[in-house]
């Protein structure tokens, strides 16, 4: 490694051999994972690129004090936990990898349908609790012949209706990008009012730009079919987390399925808690394939673009 290499800071792990990938493509790259704000701010100014997972957060004081910074790299989705306009203003590309996890949390999303539809962890914990309660339990929903609408319909919203198509659901979504005519991978697109109304479930794929208010809230939990089942993979805070809750409570909304928090950790045990909520924490993209993608990706990414 010469003294010339480009230098790249990674905040947040990823795989193994994506580090190894980088340093055989010629960069210095060094792992400081769960720093926080304050220590970032004191070592980016010696960095050419930054990468990061959901964990850390980018905002105007690292971009302006990143003296040497080209490149800001989310490995993931969404770029929500960066300041995409301090990082345009101070000339600081912000790029992601949106395929690299598509199927991963399209499979998490089918998976919280399932737990839902059949009450699989409150099963589970009364069986190791030492209970055999069939009864508590034999009201279970069949997902096939159910109608699944999916609000935001871009990779992983197309990846879940191919899935849930295949299972012999009826699958409906509304996304502003598309219209709200024609069909795409198996769904129907229609306005969201159509797809609130008719949605025996609904499954979030929708973005969070910052300081955007909720996308669900209690006025669309009241056009929603009573008993609906809610999922969300997504973004923290699409979702108005006191809305929902008193959604639960009044048995508008038949049960939830969380992997996203507006607070993470969250700090609302009543709703994480509810009997009726299934609660994952962020792991919409943590298995072994996404994690390689991703990092693979990463480090392609910043290979061609420092």
């Amino acid at each position: 490694m010469t003294g010339s290499a480009k230098r790249v800071l990674i905040c947040d792990a990823i795989a193994a051999d994506a580090v190894e990938r980088m340093r055989a493509g010629g960069l210095a790259v060094d792992e400081r994972i769960g720093m926080t704000g304050d220590e970032l701010l004191a070592v980016i100014p010696e960095y050419d690129a930054v990468v990061v997972r959901s964990a850390t957060k980018i905002e105007a004081r690292h971009l302006a004090a990143g003296e040497r910074l080209k490149v800001v790299v989310r490995g993931g989705v969404g770029v929500d936990n960066i300041d995409v306009a301090a990082a345009e203003a101070e000339g600081v590309r912000v790029l992601n990898t949106p395929a690299a996890s598509s199927v991963s949390v399209a499979e998490l999303a089918l998976g919280l349908m399932f737990a839902l539809a059949r009450q699989i962890p409150r099963a589970d914990a009364s069986m190791k609790g030492g209970a055999w309660d069939k009864k508590s339990f034999a009201k279970g929903m069949e997902l096939e012949g159910k109608t699944l609408g999916i609000l935001g319909v871009g990779r992983i919203g197309r990846a879940l209706a191919r899935r849930a198509s295949g299972i012999g659901m009826v699958v409906i979504g509304a996304d502003p990008a598309l219209g709200t005519t024609g069909a795409i991978d198996g769904l129907t697109l229609l306005p969201a009012a159509d797809v609130f109304a008719r949605a025996d479930v609904i499954s979030l794929h929708l973005p969070k730009p910052p300081g955007a208010p909720p996308v669900i809230g209690a006025a669309e939990i009241a056009k929603m079919k009573p008993g609906v089942l809610l999922v969300n993979c997504a973004r923290g805070g699409v979702v108005d987390e006191e809305a929902l809750h008193h959604g639960l409570q009044s048995g508008r909304v038949g049960g939830a399925a969380l992997d996203v928090f507006e607070i993470e950790p969250p700090k609302n045990p009543e709703l994480f808690g509810h009997p009726r909520v299934v609660a994952t924490p962020h792991i919409g993209a943590s298995t072994l394939e996404a994690q390689a993608r991703v990092g693979l990706e990463v480090a392609e990414i910043l290979l061609a673009e420092i």
